[in-house]
C-alpha cells in the first residue's frame, strides 16, 4: 500500500522536515499550506481524535491522501496536561511562553514526580471520508527538567529530560532524536503499516 504523495496536516515546517526525513524519498509529503492556510478547529478531546480531524480536513482540501500528527506532551503529576493543548498551553503566545508556563506549574514538584511522555497520534487517510484511517501511537518517557538546556528541537524539546541518553530532547542532533522520539515510534509502525 504505497502513497508516492501525501499531504501533511500541518503548516509546521520543523514537523514537516521531520516526518520526511522517517518517512524517506519513496513518499513526498507536501504541507496542507499548499493548499489553504486555514487551520480546522481541534474539537477533539484526545490525539486521535484531532488527528483524525486534521487529516480528513487535509484531504479535503488537496485531493490527497493526508497524514496528520497530533501530538503533545502529558506530564504525570498534572493529570496529562498539557495534553491536546500542548501547543497552545500558554494561550497560543509559543514555545518559550509554554516553556514558562510548566515549570511553574511544576515549580514546587520533586524530581521524583515530574515523569512525562511525549505522546504522538498520526492518521493516514486515503481520502475525506475515510472509513478505516490508519491510526499508530507513540510514547517517549522521559522526566521534566527544572530548566531548558539543549538548542535542537522546538516545543518541550528543551525541557524533556531523555533517561537512556543522559540529556535534553533538544540536545540530541536531529538525526538522533528522528530515531528516539514519540514520532520516530509511531511512524516506525506506519512504515511496518504501509510495507516501506
Amino acid at each position: 500500500m504505497l502513497f508516492p504523495e501525501l499531504v501533511l496536516a500541518s503548516h509546521n515546517a520543523g514537523k514537516l522536515k521531520e516526518l520526511q526525513a522517517m518517512l524517506g524519498a519513496n513518499v513526498r509529503l507536501r504541507s496542507v499550506g499548499e493548499f489553504s492556510q486555514v487551520e480546522p478547529e481541534e474539537t477533539g478531546l484526545s490525539f486521535v481524535e484531532n488527528a483524525i480531524l486534521k487529516a480528513r480536513n487535509a484531504a479535503r482540501l488537496s485531493g490527497l491522501p493526508a497524514l496528520a500528527d497530533d501530538s503533545g506532551l502529558a506530564v504525570d503529576c498534572l493529570g496529562g496536561a498539557p495534553g491536546i493543548y500542548s501547543a497552545r498551553y500558554a494561550d497560543g503566545l509559543g514555545d518559550a511562553a509554554n516553556n514558562a508556563k510548566l515549570l511553574a506549574a511544576l515549580k514546587e514538584v520533586p524530581d521524583a514526580e515530574r515523569g512525562a511522555q511525549f505522546v504522538c497520534c498520526l492518521a493516514l487517510v486515503r481520502h475525506a471520508d475515510d472509513p478505516l484511517p490508519i491510526l499508530c501511537e507513540g510514547l517517549w518517557h522521559g522526566s521534566i527538567l527544572h530548566e531548558a538546556r539543549g538548542e535542537h528541537g522546538f516545543g518541550y524539546d528543551p525541557l524533556f529530560w531523555v533517561e537512556e541518553r543522559q540529556c535534553s530532547s533538544a540536545e540530541l542532533s536531529p538525526a538522533d532524536k528522528n530515531q528516539l522520539s514519540h514520532r520516530a515510534i509511531a511512524m516506525e509502525l506506519l512504515k511496518q503499516r504501509l510495507g516501506l
